[in-house]
This record gives structure tokens, sequence and C-alpha cells, in this order.
């Protein structure tokens, strides 16, 4: 069923070469890539700046692997989603942010198109995490398997972290503190204690995403039997969680600039608390409301951007 704000996406018919990759493309949700682009340019920044240098190859490959294992966790999403009647199920998704991309759903790819271009990307993520750890040493190849392991094991049955109230920590790590560290690593050879505290806030806000996008997906998610933290919490308990979040996030800045000597510049960060906080009220008080709850995720996205650009330049100032 598609909502009226929802665009058809292209159907069968005469397809050129474009047209066809262009729905592979949408496949992969690139909108929302750059939470986990984001996350490995912190870290990239960060370790530039702790080595006095930079290699510019390391930081390519590190962009292009975890961009590929963000898009091919998407895809497979979308198919255990499909899988056991989620997105299928799903009347209250807030285009373009919550209940999949919908190609399965419109019939622009069927289930298995959508498996086998998954496996794909993760090949392609796979074989670049390989060529990075060739380049750089063992530590990265053991980063990246952590990675994949995390985004198979988020959609994929028997594990399918996501129905077990683990999903939005896995989320948090893939795209978060692993990122963060790694792309740091490969930069200074080294994980220092400030860059780990500056990992943790990039985690907490990336999980709020997937934290706040579960909010109008929490019915047709427990009738699907996936028990994310929204369906576990209630949407009360999963906007004080939200909020917890982003307090943790600051902390942890606060805690880097106290006890690790980083810039004070990283605390203009606080301005975000704010929003945050309107955004968790709003999610106790105005979820039924559906353009409070869509005006909250845009926060919520922007709020992940704003703050990892600015612990990205923050030491450089």
């Amino acid at each position: 069923m598609q909502s009226p704000s929802e665009p058809a996406h292209p159907r069968s018919g005469r397809n050129s070469s474009c047209r066809l990759a262009g729905r592979y493309v949408m496949a992969t949700r690139p909108m929302f890539l750059s939470a986990s682009l984001l996350a490995a340019f912190t870290g990239t920044s960060l370790g530039w700046y702790a080595a006095g240098r930079l290699d510019a190859i390391a930081a390519l490959l590190a962009l292009l692997t975890i961009a590929l294992l963000h898009a091919a966790s998407n895809v497979l999403n979308d198919v255990y989603d499909e899988l056991n009647g989620a997105d299928r199920m799903n009347t209250q998704r807030i285009f373009p942010y919550t209940g999949g991309s919908r190609l399965i759903q419109n019939g622009v790819l069927n289930v298995s198109q959508m498996r086998n271009w998954g496996l794909v990307l993760l090949l392609m993520a796979t074989l670049l995490g390989l060529w990075l750890g060739i380049y750089r040493g063992t530590t990265v190849i053991l980063l990246g398997l952590a990675g994949i392991g995390l985004g198979i094991m988020y959609s994929a049955p028997p594990v399918q972290l996501s129905a077990r109230g683990l999903g939005e920590l896995a989320v948090a790590a893939a795209f978060g503190v692993l990122p963060v560290c790694g792309a740091a690593w490969l930069q200074s050879g080294e994980f220092q204690w400030a860059v780990v505290l500056l990992s943790i806030p990039v985690s907490c806000w990336v999980a709020n995403i997937l934290l706040i996008n579960e909010v109008p997906d929490v019915q047709s998610d427990a009738r699907a039997g996936k028990r994310t933290l929204v369906v576990r919490l209630g949407i009360t308990g999963a906007g004080y969680l939200y909020t917890y979040l982003n307090l943790i996030a600051f902390l942890s800045i606060l805690f880097a600039v106290t006890l690790t000597g980083q810039t004070p510049w990283l605390l203009i960060t606080g301005a975000l608390l704010p929003v945050a906080l309107a955004n968790g009220r709003s999610i106790r008080e105005n979820h039924a409301d559906r353009a409070a709850l869509k005006s909250s995720i845009e926060k919520t996205l922007a709020i992940h951007a704003g703050g990892c650009l600015w612990l990205s330049g923050s030491p450089w100032l």
C-alpha cells in the first residue's frame, strides 16, 4: 500500500540500462548512507589530526567500504522485513524515512533480486576491506569482519538482532564506534582514548536515528514479531531513551575535553541538546502527530550530521 505522499517507483516495461541501474541504486537508500560516511569521515579527521598527515588511499578505501556495507545492510533489511511481513503490513510509515525502500512492495524488484543485490554489495565491501587489510594490516580485517557480522546479523535470522531489542546497539557499534575508531586508526596507527570517547556520541546519535524511525513502525513491527526497543519499551520509554542517549553523547564529549585534553571547541555540541530534548519530549507527547514526528526525524538526522561535522572540524580550530 503506497501512501498518498509517496511517489511511485518505476515499474516494469521498456527499461533502459540507466533506469535499471537507478532502481538498484534506489534499493540502497542512498540518502541514508551519510550516517555511516560521516562516522568514517569523523574518524579520518581525528586520526589525521593526531598523525599530522593524511593517508588519502586508506581514507578513500575506508569510506567506500563503509558505504558498501551500509548499502548492503539496507538492501538485506528490506528483504527480511518483506519475508517477516513487517514492511508489507506497515501502513503508518513516514516516507521516505521509515518502512524501507518499498521497491519490493511496489513491484519494482522482487525478493530474489534484492537478496542477490545485497549479497553483491556485501561481497564488494568484503573485497575492498581485504584490500585495505593488505594495505594497512590485519587489524583492519578484524574491524571489517565485526562490521560485516553486525550488518548481516541485524536483519538475518536466526540471530536477527533487530527483533531482539539489540538492533539499536548493533547499529551504534557498526556505524559509530567501529568506523570512527577504525578510520582514526588507519591514519594514526593507534587507538586513542580521546577517539574512543568521541566515537560514543556518534554511536548515540546514529542509534537515535534508528530509534525514532521505529516509532511510526511500532505497530507493524509488533505484528511481525520484530520486537525492537520501541516495541519493548513503548513509545514513552523510547522517548526517554532517546533523551538519555543525547545526554550520554554530550557527557562523552565533556569527558574527552576534561580527561584527555581535547579542544574546548568540542563543547559547542552542547547547542544540540535543546533540540534533542525537544525531540525526546515530542516522541513522548506528540508521536500521533505525523507532521511533528517527521520534523523530529529530520532534526535527529541534523543532530547526527551537525554533531559529526563539528567533531571532525573542532580539533583543527
